[in-house]
């Protein structure tokens, strides 16, 4: 038995992919360590998406390189897209790494341990077009929030995006090993589920029948006993149909928030970027959904400096987003990907896009005092989350706030507060940009 430490890097997809491999090395008779130190193999799942990412992977590896060095840990492997898109480059410019596994290689985790372990490098590819295996997890989220991958790849091709170079097509899982998967998490003390894949609006239209199945889906989440919160990220607004936006307005259980990415909102940029649909469509979505959703909380992201960006086309998207105040925005400069049709076009420097992408915060920031000072004097649901030892309170999320994303609420009070519970908090003030309240009677 050997001891095995592992580091996830970038989105809860990764990190399911890792829960999985984790699950495969304990199942293997080894042990899964919580940390790194003292470990005969340590495994880096690693993001290559965008250049922090990158760096934030390499920085990890050339950290574990001096653990090795000093003899506090073995030997090093690294998985996720990393690996996958630099392959080769990888071993020969970081030779501390002994082995790499590609992102249709996470199944062949075992024999890659077995394989360091006797002295042999690990250099590994399987396809990355291979329909998922269904296997169990270790859930290495708090126990009462889980996500749940329903699909792999993506078809979507947009000119800047790296990913179905990595992850390729889009696939689909069936809906009974979803189902299944989630009803084992809620069997295990999981209260909100946290739907994800690269573009989950698309679930069901690869499988036989090309169907969009996320509503059925969705349906059928909702009748687990249990479960209280199902949220849903990653939705496409070219994918967003009337029946879609009828579950999620019907069904208690869907938390009304939705993650809808749009990049930006200008024609010719969407275009060039190979994305669907233009600034008039987006306003139309957003108003129906608004409409048909009451209490509706928006979350997307958009790319500053991408190519076709000049001065009037960002000041287009400033305007749109002080028109649609969407609740959550995250903004992110470009970044050209060797290898994807975007970096061969003409785009501005990268100060303009990091100075755009601040401004866009300055915006957004306002956009979010405006929201959290209507929210005072509410009476909201929340889960909590955890206690603040520093802060001395506990802390938690309303519907409004996604995991490791969103804001928190701080809830004053000495009440002993179990984690995973939902209590009801009266929002009476903020702290530093979070809103903090009381636990209330009301319901």
């Amino acid at each position: 038995m050997a001891k095995i430490g592992f580091i996830s890097l970038g989105c809860a997809k990764n990190q399911v992919d890792c829960e999985r491999m984790m699950y495969r090395v304990r199942e293997a008779g080894h042990e899964v360590s919580g940390g790194v130190e003292g470990c005969d193999v340590v495994i880096i799942n690693t993001c290559g998406f965008i250049d922090s990412a990158k760096s934030e992977a390499i920085d990890y590896i050339l950290f574990c390189a001096e653990l090795k060095a000093e003899g506090v840990i073995g030997k090093i492997l690294v998985t996720g897209c990393l690996s996958q898109r630099y392959q080769q480059m990888i071993l020969d410019e970081l030779p501390e790494v002994d082995g790499v596994l590609g992102t249709g290689s996470y199944t062949q985790v075992v024999p890659a341990i077995e394989k360091l372990l006797a002295g042999d490098t690990v250099f590994d590819f399987g396809s990355i077009d291979a329909p998922e295996e269904e296997i169990g997890r270790i859930v290495t989220t708090p126990e009462h929030y889980a996500y749940i991958k329903i699909a792999e790849g993506c078809d979507n091709r947009c000119s800047y995006c790296v990913i179905p170079y990595l992850r390729g097509k889009f696939r689909s899982r069936q809906m009974d090993d979803v189902l299944y998967e989630a009803r084992l998490l809620v069997d295990s003390g999981v209260k909100e589920l946290i739907v994800v894949a690269q573009d989950t609006s698309r679930y069901g239209t690869d499988l036989p029948g090309h169907l969009r199945l996320l509503p059925e889906l969705l349906r059928k989440l909702c009748r687990i006993e249990g479960l209280h919160w199902v949220r849903v990220h990653y939705l496409y607004p070219d994918e967003i149909d009337d029946e879609l936006i009828d579950v999620i307005a019907q069904e208690p259980k869907i938390v009304k928030y939705l993650d809808i990415p749009i990049q930006h909102c200008n024609s010719k940029i969407l275009s060039l970027m190979n994305r669907r649909g233009d600034g008039t469509y987006l306003r139309a979505l957003f108003a129906k959904l608004r409409e048909r959703i009451p209490g509706l909380i928006l979350r997307t992201s958009v790319i500053t400096g991408l190519p076709g960006e000049g001065e009037e086309e960002f000041a287009e998207l400033c305007d749109f987003l002080k028109e649609l105040k969407l609740e959550r925005v995250g903004a992110f400069p470009f970044s050209p990907e060797e290898g994807t049709p975007a970096a061969t076009m003409d785009y501005p420097d990268g100060e303009v896009a990091l100075s755009r992408a601040a401004m866009v915060e300055t915006i957004q920031s306002r956009i979010m005092d405006e929201y959290n000072e209507a929210i005072i004097g509410k009476t909201l649901e929340v889960l909590v989350d955890g206690y603040d030892e520093e802060f001395g309170q506990y802390f938690g999320r309303t519907y409004a706030d996604s995991p490791d994303i969103d804001g928190r609420v701080w809830i004053a009070g000495d009440e002993d507060i179990s984690e995973g519970a939902f209590v009801t908090v009266c929002i009476d003030g903020l702290v530093e940009g979070d809103l903090s309240g009381y636990i209330s009677e009301e319901e």
